[in-house]
């Protein structure tokens, strides 16, 4: 490699020519971006990837024959997979676009700020293409805030709460209710530090002080950061072992009192 940051190099995919030419436009006039390829339809975008390598791919979801999130799931199966940006004029697709690992989700009109996040963070993704499973940063999850999507990063959550198919997620700068189900974010975050331990509640090992004997039961204690409180959350029987093994064999040592 002769250049260590190069600029990027994009592939923009929309059915529709004047959203692709708008597209195509916004993404040319970015410094960081080195070239702009289009495709309109998943036929052609597939084309264009299997012949040339791309550090991204903007992508919209409602298309005839094989649609966005389709196409992304096959680019998922890439030994290199670029990042995948959605942009679209529909805002309840983000769960599943979230399901599929996109690095950002925009919404039709493009503003200029968040398209400049989305570019940001494909630069970010090819600077560390291949994040671990010890990895704390590496996934978001989309968030409705105002008719604005949002990506809240797993780092910066602090334990999840279940409400029916949604869940609460409580983080160092407020909290978020998602639809998405506590057991699908339990078995994504099971290697990411995370562990259940309770039918309703999700929490992040590396936050936990320790646990103890109220009553009849036991709580999780877990400290504070950020903006985010000190709370104690009740531990079903089932998970009791399990949250004592983690504490002991974590990478922070919980100290366990009755």
């Amino acid at each position: 490699m002769t250049n260590e940051h190069p600029g990027l190099r994009l592939l923009a995919v929309d059915d529709e020519q004047p959203a692709l030419d708008e597209l195509v436009f916004l993404l040319r006039a970015r410094p960081e971006v080195a070239s702009v390829a289009a495709a309109r339809d998943a036929t052609t975008a597939l084309r264009l990837l299997r012949d040339s390598e791309f550090d991204g791919v903007f992508l919209d979801i409602d298309m005839p024959g094989l649609d966005g999130l389709e196409l992304a799931g096959v680019l998922a199966n890439f030994a290199s997979p670029p990042a995948v940006v959605f942009v679209t004029a529909h805002d309840d697709r983000a769960v599943a676009a979230f399901e599929i690992g996109a690095v950002d989700y925009l919404l039709k009109p493009i503003r200029d700020e968040r398209l400049s996040d989305a570019v940001r963070r494909v630069s970010e993704r090819r600077s560390s293409p291949a994040p671990d499973d010890d990895d704390d940063r590496g996934e978001v999850i989309p968030v409705e805030l105002g008719g604005v999507t949002t990506l809240v990063q797993r780092s910066t959550v602090a334990w999840v709460e279940a409400e029916g198919d949604y869940a609460r997620l409580h983080t160092s700068e407020g909290n978020h209710l998602v639809r998405i189900p506590l057991s699908t974010l339990e078995t994504r975050w099971s290697q990411h530090g995370f562990l259940r331990v309770h039918r309703s509640y999700l929490v992040s090992i590396g936050l936990v002080t320790g646990i103890k004997t109220v009553g009849s039961g036991l709580v999780v204690c877990l400290r504070g950061f950020g903006g985010a409180p000190a709370v104690e959350l009740p531990v079903s029987r089932r998970h009791t072992r399990e949250l004592r093994d983690r504490l002991v064999r974590g990478p922070r040592r919980a100290r366990a009192s009755q």
